[in-house]
């Protein structure tokens, strides 16, 4: 089990990294106000819920303790990302509200998910 977890937290960040690499490679579009959210940002979200969901199950499996209150924080952050993503997918240019919105969450998803121990 310990080699398939590890196997999903790698694919979790390969997630978070696309999700973040759309991100900083806009931000110079989003000052000039010609940002959008890239293909590869909507599925670096949806392969973090799906490897997310699969860790958390993993781990009560596994009899590994998992902090319920953390995972629900997490999961409804990604949840309002992902909406924000998918809702705005196809318009050519995005507010810098919306744009920076998404950055900011998932920098507070990396960081909940490092920090809170």
């Amino acid at each position: 089990m310990s080699v398939l977890i590890h196997v999903f937290v790698a694919l979790h960040i390969i997630g978070i990294a696309s999700l973040l690499g759309g991100f900083l490679t806009q931000m110079k579009a989003m000052g000039t106000g010609t940002a959008r959210f890239s293909p590869a940002m909507l599925h670096g979200a949806l392969t973090m819920l799906v490897t997310g969901i699969a860790l958390v199950g993993f781990h009560q499996a596994d009899d590994n303790p998992v902090n319920n209150v953390k995972i629900g924080i997490k999961l409804l952050i990604l949840v309002v990302i992902l909406a924000l993503i998918y809702l705005k997918r196809d318009e050519e240019k995005v507010s810098k509200g919306a744009f920076a919105a998404v950055g900011g969450l998932t920098l507070a998803n990396i960081f909940i998910a490092t920090l809170w121990t």
